[in-house]
Protein backbone atom coordinates (compact mmCIF):
# COMPACT_ATOMS: atom_id res chain seq x y z
CA UNK A 1 0.00 0.00 0.00
CA UNK A 2 1.62 3.26 -1.08
CA UNK A 3 -0.99 5.63 0.35
CA UNK A 4 -1.15 6.06 4.12
CA UNK A 5 2.02 4.06 4.89
CA UNK A 6 2.11 5.15 8.55
CA UNK A 7 -1.49 3.99 9.02
CA UNK A 8 -0.76 0.69 7.31
CA UNK A 9 2.20 0.06 9.66
CA UNK A 10 -0.34 -0.39 12.50
CA UNK A 11 -2.04 -3.39 10.88
CA UNK A 12 -2.50 -6.24 13.35
CA UNK A 13 -3.73 -6.88 16.87
CA UNK A 14 -2.55 -4.71 19.76
CA UNK A 15 -2.98 -5.42 23.46
CA UNK A 16 -2.32 -3.06 26.29
CA UNK A 17 -3.88 -0.70 28.78
CA UNK A 18 -5.77 2.59 28.70
CA UNK A 19 -5.87 5.05 31.59
CA UNK A 20 -8.20 8.06 31.73
CA UNK A 21 -6.79 10.91 33.84
CA UNK A 22 -8.52 14.07 35.03
CA UNK A 23 -6.65 17.34 34.44
CA UNK A 24 -5.24 17.15 37.99
CA UNK A 25 -3.81 13.66 37.26
CA UNK A 26 -6.45 11.72 39.22
CA UNK A 27 -7.19 8.38 37.56
CA UNK A 28 -10.77 8.23 36.26
CA UNK A 29 -10.69 4.80 34.67
CA UNK A 30 -8.43 1.92 33.73
CA UNK A 31 -8.99 -0.65 31.01
CA UNK A 32 -7.23 -3.63 29.50
CA UNK A 33 -7.46 -3.35 25.71
CA UNK A 34 -7.33 -5.35 22.52
CA UNK A 35 -7.36 -3.28 19.32
CA UNK A 36 -7.58 -4.89 15.89
CA UNK A 37 -6.46 -2.73 12.95
CA UNK A 38 -7.37 -4.00 9.48
CA UNK A 39 -7.14 -2.64 5.94
CA UNK A 40 -9.91 -4.33 3.93
CA UNK A 41 -9.78 -1.86 0.99
CA UNK A 42 -13.27 -2.98 0.01
CA UNK A 43 -16.44 -0.97 -0.66
CA UNK A 44 -14.52 2.27 -0.07
CA UNK A 45 -13.32 1.21 3.40
CA UNK A 46 -9.56 1.66 3.70
CA UNK A 47 -9.28 1.09 7.47
CA UNK A 48 -11.28 -0.83 10.06
CA UNK A 49 -10.70 -0.78 13.81
CA UNK A 50 -12.30 -2.95 16.47
CA UNK A 51 -11.63 -2.06 20.10
CA UNK A 52 -12.34 -4.38 23.01
CA UNK A 53 -12.04 -3.09 26.58
CA UNK A 54 -12.17 -4.81 29.96
CA UNK A 55 -12.42 -3.01 33.30
CA UNK A 56 -10.67 -4.36 36.42
CA UNK A 57 -14.14 -5.44 37.60
CA UNK A 58 -14.59 -7.57 34.46
CA UNK A 59 -17.01 -5.37 32.48
CA UNK A 60 -16.52 -5.77 28.72
CA UNK A 61 -17.26 -3.52 25.76
CA UNK A 62 -16.63 -3.79 22.05
CA UNK A 63 -16.91 -1.12 19.36
CA UNK A 64 -15.71 -0.66 15.82
CA UNK A 65 -15.46 1.92 13.09
CA UNK A 66 -14.34 2.26 9.47
CA UNK A 67 -12.06 4.79 7.80
CA UNK A 68 -12.73 6.15 4.31
CA UNK A 69 -10.09 7.66 1.99
CA UNK A 70 -10.55 11.44 1.69
CA UNK A 71 -7.34 12.30 -0.16
CA UNK A 72 -4.85 13.44 2.46
CA UNK A 73 -6.72 11.91 5.42
CA UNK A 74 -9.03 9.10 6.52
CA UNK A 75 -12.56 10.06 7.51
CA UNK A 76 -14.52 8.31 10.29
CA UNK A 77 -18.21 8.40 11.15
CA UNK A 78 -19.35 6.10 13.96
CA UNK A 79 -22.32 6.20 16.34
CA UNK A 80 -20.24 8.01 18.99
CA UNK A 81 -17.87 10.26 16.98
CA UNK A 82 -16.84 11.58 13.59
CA UNK A 83 -13.54 13.04 12.45
CA UNK A 84 -10.34 12.33 10.62
CA UNK A 85 -6.78 11.05 10.85
CA UNK A 86 -3.66 12.00 8.95
CA UNK A 87 0.07 11.27 8.95
CA UNK A 88 2.85 13.60 10.05
CA UNK A 89 6.11 13.90 8.12
CA UNK A 90 7.72 11.81 10.88
CA UNK A 91 5.29 8.92 10.34
CA UNK A 92 3.11 9.55 13.41
CA UNK A 93 -0.68 9.45 13.30
CA UNK A 94 -2.88 12.36 14.35
CA UNK A 95 -6.64 12.15 14.88
CA UNK A 96 -9.24 14.81 15.57
CA UNK A 97 -12.50 13.19 16.66
CA UNK A 98 -15.68 15.06 17.58
CA UNK A 99 -17.95 13.28 20.04
CA UNK A 100 -21.58 12.77 19.01
CA UNK A 101 -22.53 11.34 22.39
CA UNK A 102 -21.09 14.29 24.35
CA UNK A 103 -22.17 17.66 22.89
CA UNK A 104 -19.33 20.17 22.77
CA UNK A 105 -16.66 17.48 23.33
CA UNK A 106 -13.83 16.31 21.10
CA UNK A 107 -10.40 14.78 21.46
CA UNK A 108 -7.11 14.97 19.64
CA UNK A 109 -5.02 11.80 19.55
CA UNK A 110 -1.35 11.21 18.76
CA UNK A 111 -0.12 7.68 17.99
CA UNK A 112 3.61 7.02 18.02
CA UNK A 113 5.04 3.68 16.90
CA UNK A 114 8.25 2.54 18.60
CA UNK A 115 11.24 1.45 16.56
CA UNK A 116 10.73 -2.08 15.26
CA UNK A 117 6.94 -1.74 15.12
CA UNK A 118 6.18 -3.91 18.15
CA UNK A 119 5.07 -1.20 20.61
CA UNK A 120 3.11 2.02 20.36
CA UNK A 121 1.95 4.85 22.60
CA UNK A 122 -1.27 6.79 22.21
CA UNK A 123 -2.29 9.97 23.99
CA UNK A 124 -5.72 11.58 23.81
CA UNK A 125 -6.41 15.15 24.89
CA UNK A 126 -10.13 15.64 25.63
CA UNK A 127 -11.76 19.08 25.36
CA UNK A 128 -15.29 20.23 26.11
CA UNK A 129 -16.50 23.73 25.31
CA UNK A 130 -12.88 24.68 24.56
CA UNK A 131 -11.38 23.49 27.86
CA UNK A 132 -9.30 20.39 28.49
CA UNK A 133 -10.94 18.00 30.94
CA UNK A 134 -9.23 14.61 30.49
CA UNK A 135 -6.20 12.86 29.08
CA UNK A 136 -6.03 9.22 28.06
CA UNK A 137 -2.75 7.34 28.05
CA UNK A 138 -2.44 4.08 26.09
CA UNK A 139 0.47 1.67 25.97
CA UNK A 140 0.11 -1.21 23.52
CA UNK A 141 2.15 -4.10 22.13
CA UNK A 142 1.54 -5.89 18.85
CA UNK A 143 0.52 -9.52 19.44
CA UNK A 144 -0.25 -10.45 15.81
Amino acid sequence: MTRFPAHFAHEGIWEGKYRHLAVDGTEEGRFRSRVTCEFPQKDGVIYRQTTELWTPEGAYSKAGFDGLDRGDHLFYDSPTFHGRSWETEGGHLMLNLIRKDEPGAYFVELIIMGEGGKHRARTWHWFKDGQIYRRTLCEESRVV
